[in-house]
């Protein structure tokens, strides 16, 4: 499977990119991850926000199936989210693409191409967080679908 983060914005504090770099190690030998980072249009205006839309969506391929996190989005726990992902597999969907949006959101039309939004919760985490986060819930959940230890 592959798996591609598309985020809003740059990594700018190390121990962030060191979290990024230590998931995405341990996630190489599930499949292949590709991170791709969209500038952050700061300004918070609509024009900004659909920009950044702009180059997400110049980033998603047809055949590619989008989670977007949005926190409107429906929850779910990690054995639920390995199952999404296993059943993806199964559908014969090989190409997963996550968009994290900045600190504004995302854009509508990223929020409608999306085939599913997903919320992690009702709180707000920094977006940068947020990669970590979901690298470690996608690692938990190759690891709950193969049936090794980690998940408690």
């Amino acid at each position: 499977m592959r798996i591609k983060l598309i985020c809003v914005g740059k990594l700018r504090e190390k121990y962030l990119r060191e979290a990024v770099n230590e998931y995405s190690k341990r996630l190489s030998s599930y499949g292949k991850l590709e991170i791709l980072e969209i500038k952050d249009e700061r300004d918070g205006n609509p024009d900004g926000l659909r920009k950044e839309a702009e180059g997400i969506l110049g980033r998603i391929k047809d055949s590619d199936y989008i989670f977007a996190l949005a926190i409107e989005g429906s929850e779910t726990d990690s054995e639920g989210f390995s199952k999404m992902i296993d059943e993806l597999g199964i559908r014969g969907i090989s190409d997963i693409a996550f968009v994290i949006g900045g600190s504004n959101g995302l854009h509508k039309i990223v929020l409608n191409r999306a085939d599913k939004q997903l919320s992690f919760s009702k709180m707000t985490f920094p977006h940068q967080l947020m990669r970590v986060i979901l690298l470690e819930q996608i690692y938990r959940a190759y690891k709950i679908s193969n049936g090794e230890k980690y998940h408690k």
